[in-house]
């Protein structure tokens, strides 16, 4: 099986610091988490490029640079319980398993769910649950979170989704209302009001169900 040690390196040193991200767990984690694993095995080679990976119809891995901001704003704490939405293959889950307490990582395709199970077991990761169900709804069963990451963008954040956040909660992801460019976000919540302010910009693909709604004209 191939090496891809130097590839990892220069995600991280090419990619990941240059764009400010000084988080110790998060580059420790982007440092030895297996990207490759999270891809379809004829993607392997350009898994530490700095694009999003396709892994099925639709779905992505996001870029390493994106995410790597956006984990760093949602200030991710060794006690945190964190909920991926889009969880996808579990990359994202399995960096966020190295810097919280616990990660729950809703994905609404089975096959996908599957996939992220099997290859977090193979990493030993066991602060990892992988739940399937509706993305738009998020997973109130194992509210309230401390950090909710978007696995993708979307054209608003539901508000079912934001009301899932615990007191002085954090949720971070990128808001495209057109589908094209998109500003990557983190909302805090305090007490029953949500704040939000612009991170970055981020050509991050749509999640599937999180598209804008369509316009009638007359």
């Amino acid at each position: 099986m191939p090496d891809y040690s130097a590839a990892r390196y220069n995600m991280v040193e090419g990619q990941v610091r240059p764009n400010k991200v000084t988080d110790h767990a998060l580059v420790d984690a982007m440092s030895r988490i297996p990207r490759e694993l999270f891809v379809r095995k004829a993607s392997r080679g350009i898994a530490y490029v700095d694009e999003d990976i396709p892994v099925a119809k639709g779905r992505y891995l996001i870029e390493p640079m994106v995410i790597a901001r956006l984990l760093q704003e949602a200030y991710v704490k060794p006690t945190d319980i964190v909920l991926d939405v889009g969880a996808c293959t579990g990359y994202a889950s399995a960096l966020l398993s190295r810097m919280a307490a616990t990660v729950v990582a809703l994905e609404s395709d089975a096959e996908l769910a599957s996939r992220a199970e099997a290859t977090l077991r193979e990493l030993g990761v066991d602060n990892v649950v992988v739940v399937q169900g509706p993305l738009e709804q998020g997973y109130a069963k194992q509210a309230p979170y401390d950090v909710i990451l978007l696995h993708g963008a979307v054209a608003e954040v539901p508000p079912e989704i934001l009301e899932q956040l615990a007191e002085g909660g954090r949720l971070v992801t990128v808001v495209s209302p057109d589908g094209r460019m998109g500003q990557a976000r983190l909302f805090q919540r305090t007490g029953k009001v949500e704040t939000g302010r612009i991170l970055f910009d981020a050509a991050t693909p749509l999640l599937p169900g999180f598209e804008p709604k369509p316009v009638f004209e007359f």
